[in-house]
């Protein structure tokens, strides 16, 4: 059992044996039905970090390498549970343990190697040593690559490489190295390409965070079939917790769905909706809902991108950050980190590391969780741009507790900067920009309460209405005017009857008339007690 060639089923061995395992293996009966084909045996699939990619991995390695049996890890799994009537054509044991496998994790190499623009010639040196060890009937040159190597075991055995290559895309993220990068494309290139049409490649699948970069040089992997957040091409289920699977562990756990939910939901991929695994199971095993994405990511890559400042960018980021859903072309990004040029590719990038998810029927991004979103409050903090934004954020109680005691004085001027703050001149007199601005200044509420824009009520609807999570607190319901005054808004609440549409709340709900003059820019606030 080598290092990286047939490395055995001791990975996935351990990952049975953890608290908690959700069963994926289904994925091998979609990957065996491409085995030895043409084209489709070529699969790239990207996901965020700590999605589930290498856990399939070894999965993978477990399943098709000679160098194990691997029968009593998989018999009671759902693959060979699909041996029902309706797949009696399907037989788990067919394929189980029958190919030499090649498998790579290119991210740890690279993070332990000490000279990083040595990893392609170390990996070759790596490989060599393995297919000595493996093979020692078979007679390797030290002048030999990968592909050769490969090659050679094939002419002498007949048996095909499931060939797997974790985080491919590590250098294409971290080198700035022209020449190690063309070195690498040129490994993969030689790796791939000259064994499109040989049957020495079963089957070829490699994992990243980024898809393939769609450039001429990149292009040398253009057979591959990509599994992306945007199209996960039939993918959806095995990377990442579907509800159902969610579910069962809340139950089995005794933690609250909803709330579960709330954290951790929020990627819509294909026809599915995704929850991070990585947090949710941190969320059971320690019994607490809190933050656990930045135990594998980092807010800053956010700071970073979102301080670029192409057009519509801070806009958007604003709207997102009031819950909003924004219009996002995330096809024209090239997923290269060295060609942004618009908001699209800045916003395309953060929905293939998780920050931004993209509804492909409705064509709009959002920030996909309460999680993610805890993570965009701190990359606020860090981007100059947004430096006065993340500062409202921060005062955000202070504005909350003023409504609450009915300080409708403060409450107008934290509208006031709230206002300033989050408005482009151009549009700092658009209805749009105001509810905006009310919704971010109003920030923390969300831990509270549900804000709903255009509440339906008695007879139309409420510009904001404030739904309380606990009954202590109160409900409030909020009317905008403009060029007019704050008394007008508090009618009209009234005439219009909107507390109906609070009837589980009438003993404990605020009426909240804010008017707003165009000219002067200032906020008039009204804040009444409601009484049957």
């Amino acid at each position: 059992m080598g290092t990286y060639v047939n490395p055995g089923n001791e990975n996935f061995k351990a990952a049975l044996a953890e608290e908690i395992f959700v069963d994926k293996s289904l994925i091998l009966k979609k990957l065996c039905s491409v085995l030895n084909t043409r084209s489709s045996k070529f699969i790239c699939i990207s996901r965020p970090r700590r999605f589930g990619k290498s856990i399939v991995r070894d999965l993978m390695a477990a399943y098709f390498s000679k160098g194990c049996d691997s029968y009593k890890l998989f018999k009671d799994l759902k693959i060979a549970q699909a041996q029902n009537e309706a797949e009696k054509d399907f037989d788990f044991k067919v394929n189980l343990n029958k190919f030499n496998v090649l498998s790579v994790d290119l991210g740890s190499i690279y993070n332990r190697l000490k000279n990083k623009n040595e990893i392609v010639e170390y990996l070759e040196k790596e490989l060599l040593e393995d297919f000595q060890k493996e093979f020692p009937d078979i007679e390797f040159s030290d002048t030999d690559h990968a592909v050769k190597m490969i090659q050679r075991v094939y002419d002498k055995i007949k048996i095909p490489f499931v060939i797997i290559i974790d985080e491919y895309d590590t250098l294409v993220r971290e080198s700035e190295n022209k020449e190690l990068l063309e070195e690498y494309r040129s490994f993969l290139n030689s790796l791939f390409k000259s064994n499109e049409l040989s049957p020495t490649v079963a089957l070829a699948y490699i994992t990243g965070i980024l898809p393939i970069i769609r450039d001429k040089i990149q292009s040398k992997l253009n057979n591959f079939k990509e599994s992306t957040m945007l199209d996960p091409f039939g993918f959806e289920e095995y990377f990442g917790f579907t509800k159902d699977e969610v579910k069962s562990l809340c139950d089995k756990y005794n933690m609250d769905f909803s709330e579960c939910e709330n954290w951790y939901d929020g990627y819509k991929i294909g026809s599915l909706d995704i929850y991070n695994p990585n947090s949710v199971v941190e969320a059971m095993t320690r019994r607490k809902f809190k933050n656990y994405w930045n135990i594998s990511g980092s807010y800053e890559v956010v700071s970073e991108y979102i301080n670029l400042n192409f057009d519509g960018v801070k806009s958007g980021v604003m709207d997102m950050m009031a819950g909003k859903e924004i219009p996002v072309n995330p096809e024209g990004f090239l997923n290269s980190l060295k060609d942004f040029s618009t908001k699209d590719d800045i916003f395309a990038y953060l929905i293939h590391l998780g920050y931004l998810n993209f509804d492909e029927d409705k064509r709009l991004c959002r920030i996909p969780n309460k999680e993610i979103r805890q993570e965009w409050e701190q990359a606020l903090k860090k981007a100059g741009n947004f430096s006065k934004i993340a500062e409202m954020i921060e005062d955000s109680e202070k504005l909350l507790n003023w409504t609450v005691k009915g300080d409708a004085e403060r409450v107008a001027a934290a509208l006031d900067k709230a206002h300033q703050t989050v408005a482009d001149p151009l549009d700092y007199n658009n209805e749009s920009s105001l509810k905006t601005a009310i919704i971010l200044a109003y920030y923390t509420a969300r831990s509270k309460y549900t804000i709903v824009k255009e509440l339906p009520t008695g007879n139309g609807f409420a510009d904001i209405g404030f739904i309380p999570l606990d009954k202590k607190d109160p409900a409030m319901v909020v009317e905008l005017k403009y060029n007019k005054d704050a008394d007008t808004a508090i009618k009209q609440i009234k005439e219009r009857n909107y507390p109906a549409g609070f009837e589980n709340y009438l003993d404990n709900l605020l009426l909240v008339g804010i008017n707003y003059d165009k000219e002067s820019k200032i906020h008039e606030c009204v804040i009444e007690k409601f009484e049957k």
